[in-house]
């Protein structure tokens, strides 16, 4: 895709923006990303606390 979502998020208006925001609630809610939606919870309550790996860490565990 040559343009990014995120610069084609930026250039809706308000109210397209909630449409988009509404239809992704929608798919979030889904069950099939219900597991997705536990995992972002759960990264957040990591960030929160602090408990994220550094650049280096996560290259170090990859062996890279």
């Amino acid at each position: 895709m040559a343009v990014s979502e995120a610069s084609i998020m930026e250039r809706l208006d308000q109210e397209d923006k909630e449409k988009v925001s509404y239809f992704i609630k929608l798919l979030l809610n889904k069950s099939k990303y219900q597991a997705l939606k536990k995992e972002i919870a759960e990264r957040r309550k990591e960030i929160k606390t602090g408990e994220t790996l550094s650049h280096e860490e996560i290259w170090g565990q990859l062996n890279v």
